[in-house]
């Protein structure tokens, strides 16, 4: 990093936000420009007096926000402008509940593919990330609270576990675009929080989550189309409430 080290005030009950806020100032004025890798873990630790667990926190936020994007083994990339969708996918103008669903179909077909390539591909590394990220996922459910940056997280994830750096690439800059669930209204994030609807969503997961563990291609490309078909069906309902 080129700007002197900011330490964070250790009361904050937010960090890792916080520090994800830095990261993304840091990319919007060009210090870290497109395609640049990012300081190691140990690196921005010690640059703003965080643990490690608050930087990994930070960058999963920037990485569901589409700003950068982790290469297994490599390291953390701000994404590059051409690989956006967005002349293709003009986030605006996705209003209508026709263009919600059309988008949504683009995600069943992407992240279906992911899942299978992830099941015949994934390592035990991915099957211990999977796992940590449910339990948490189940927890937040437990306790009612929001959880839709582990749920990017988690499929994210299984784009990272297909080995493909396009499919990690595609759905990490360009989450918002892929996922207009994110871009709804307040109306859909209430919903979201109801106990039926987070059980739904985690036994969906869970079904995605064994099929990968079994390496089973096809049973994992049916777990994740049933799972986003019910999300698109939720999107309906929700939307037509409004």
């Amino acid at each position: 990093m080129h700007s002197e080290p900011v330490f964070l005030a250790k009361r904050s009950h937010n960090l890792s936000q916080e520090l994800a806020n830095i990261l993304d100032s840091q990319i919007r004025d060009g210090q870290l420009s497109p395609g640049a890798k990012l300081p190691s873990e140990a690196q921005i630790m010690k640059a703003h007096g965080v643990s490690r667990s608050v930087v990994r926190e930070a960058l999963s936020h920037l990485q569901a926000n589409g700003k950068v994007v982790t290469r297994q083994g490599i390291g953390t990339f701000v994404c590059e402008p051409i690989i956006r969708l967005s002349g293709m996918i003009d986030p605006s103008s996705v209003e209508t509940l026709q263009d919600v669903l059309s988008v949504v179909e683009v995600r069943i077909s992407l992240e279906s593919e992911a899942a299978a390539l992830a099941a015949q591909r994934r390592s035990e590394a991915h099957l211990t990330q999977f796992r940590a990220l449910l339990d948490r996922m189940q927890a937040r459910a437990r306790a009612s609270s929001p959880s839709e940056d582990l749920d990017m997280e988690m499929h994210l994830l299984i784009a990272q576990a297909t080995g493909n750096r396009y499919f990690t690439e595609i759905m990490s800059c360009l989450s918002r675009e892929l996922i207009p669930r994110m871009r709804l209204n307040k109306a859909f994030n209430e919903s979201s929080l109801s106990q039926a609807y987070l059980e739904r969503r985690d036994a969906e997961h869970e079904d995605i989550y064994n099929a990968i563990v079994r390496q089973d291609a096809i049973g994992a490309a049916a777990a994740m189309r049933l799972h986003l078909s019910n999300s698109r069906e939720r999107l309906v309902k929700v939307m037509q409430s409004l």
